[in-house]
């Protein structure tokens, strides 16, 4: 059976995962659509690394926490950003994310190249976050994952991806689904000290 494309949602790590590089992750999917497998970004990981102390020239432009976060185990020394317009003209550099559903609740959200100079005031980016590496998975491998249970896929909303507390996005995400997920969201950090 072929499942329908995951561009635009999250996938969140569920208890049973303990590998270190994704225990209580939530993962944003930017590509599901191609052959080559799934990409994604780690939302709940920020680093102490100011944006602006790699990339000054968007230090201005980086949603709160201005810092970088770390997007997964792959390609680590490459940057990677994510943005929305902060009007209705998408500002150089940005272009949106394929394979999205316009009725996705983060139909707004794209890609930004960080080789096209950030635009100051109308027609800049309303928000920005700023990713080291990525997170992917080849043909195959992530829907293996989900099946065996160490993923929740669910729906993102664009608060996900710039929340201002990315501490606490893996309880929230997981408490506003409601039912049996409301209740896996107060599952211990360490279930032996329980």
């Amino acid at each position: 059976m072929e499942r329908s494309s995951l561009t635009g949602c999250l996938l969140v790590a569920t208890p049973l995962l303990d590998d270190p590089e994704f225990r209580r992750t939530v993962v944003f999917v930017i590509d599901d659509g191609s052959d080559e497998g799934t990409i994604g970004v780690i939302v709940n990981r920020p680093s102490g690394l100011p944006v602006g102390d790699v990339l000054a020239e968007w230090s201005g432009c980086a949603s709160d926490p201005a810092v970088m976060f770390a997007g997964g185990p792959v390609s680590t020394a490459a940057g990677l950003a994510l943005g929305v317009p902060g009007g209705a003209v998408a500002p150089p550099g940005w272009r949106p994310l394929e394979g999205l559903d316009a009725r996705s609740g983060v139909a707004g959200l794209g890609l930004v190249d960080l080789e096209t100079p950030p635009r100051a005031g109308p027609g800049g980016l309303g928000r920005l976050r700023v990713f080291a590496g990525y997170a992917g998975w080849g043909e195959g491998q992530l829907g293996a994952e989900i099946d065996e249970g160490a993923w929740y896929v669910l729906p993102a909303v664009p608060d996900d991806v710039f929340t201002p507390a990315p501490g606490s996005l893996w309880s929230r995400v997981l408490r506003r689904q409601g039912g049996d997920l409301a209740l896996v969201s107060t599952f211990p950090d360490d279930p032996s000290q329980n």
